[in-house]
């Protein structure tokens, strides 16, 4: 499955698991007017009237909004004034980011990199790195990190009353080979809660970064898996307001993937430029 993501700023914890859903209303759900918390059919109606009225307009949009009423913190979450163009040092145009011996192959197994093994459904998920002509693009840097099979991050500030895994960090990272090729081993992440309104769950979902030939070249997004039944109620994912678009951001089954008593395999392209480029959460100001 080809996908299209919403660059999320970098602060949103790069390969520590960091979550930033512990700082978000931190002190509980926002509230309307009359001080009452928002419920989720409130934002399901907002989202409803949203995508009713994206419909009726008739344009197509592929990427996230960035103001989006029924994610809250959505107007707070990206850049409110023009950006500015900066010109990188020489250095780091020219020189090399990444090179092989700077990540280990083991690094893409994340299930191996404590004494015991992690709790949770095994997985292997995999795809091509793509340009916009569909060439792979080589030797790219592709970090993940997610929440546990409970549905909590590694990271002090989740707060989220799951147990942790001692044997589970949820960080890992590869090189794309010669034809654009990622892979990694890891455990399904949970769904877990956040606090955009009254009993908000975020649905199950992968966070990855790429990085280009430099340090100015960067896009992260989150891939999600088929069939989940919060997608109709994650305001997140609803940002973004055209179907096709947000299909773009979840895996699929692939059987060929899938190892004999060992692991589920899903398939997940990444498209880098053109029409169907992947969706960034750097647009829409990332997430929890």
């Amino acid at each position: 499955m080809t996908t299209t993501t919403p660059a999320a700023a970098a602060a949103e914890a790069g390969t520590t698991g960091a979550s930033p859903l512990a700082a978000t209303f931190a002190s509980g759900p926002p509230a309307d007017p009359d001080g009452a918390a928002v419920s989720q059919a409130q934002i399901s109606d907002e989202i409803g009237t949203l995508e009713r009225d994206y419909r009726a307009a008739g344009q197509v949009e592929t990427q996230p909004r960035y103001d989006y009423p029924p994610y809250r913190s959505s107007l707070l979450r990206h850049p409110t004034k023009a950006l500015h163009q900066v010109d990188p040092e020489t250095v780091e145009l020219v020189a090399p980011c990444f090179g092989q011996r700077d990540v280990g192959v083991l690094e893409a197994d994340l299930t191996i990199q404590h004494r015991g093994e992690p709790i949770g459904e095994r997985l292997v998920v995999t795809g091509r790195i793509l340009d916009g002509e569909g060439r792979p693009v080589r030797r790219q840097l592709v970090e993940i990190w997610q929440a546990n099979a409970g549905g909590r991050y590694a990271h002090q500030r989740d707060q989220h009353p799951a147990p942790l895994d001692p044997n589970f960090t949820g960080a890992g990272r590869c090189l794309t080979d010669d034809d654009g090729w990622y892979r990694f081993t890891t455990i399904k992440p949970g769904p877990y809660p956040w606090k955009n309104h009254h009993n908000a769950w975020r649905p199950a979902h992968i966070h990855f970064s790429l990085f280009g030939t430099d340090f100015t070249a960067r896009m992260v997004t989150q891939m999600y898996f088929p069939g989940d039944p919060l997608f109709a109620l994650d305001p997140i994912y609803s940002s973004i307001v055209d179907q096709s678009a947000r299909d773009r951001l979840v895996a699929r089954y692939d059987h060929d993937v899938t190892t004999h008593e060992w692991a589920t395999g899903y398939r997940w392209d990444i498209v880098l430029t053109g029409g169907r480029r992947t969706w960034t959460d750097d647009q829409a100001g990332g997430e929890s």
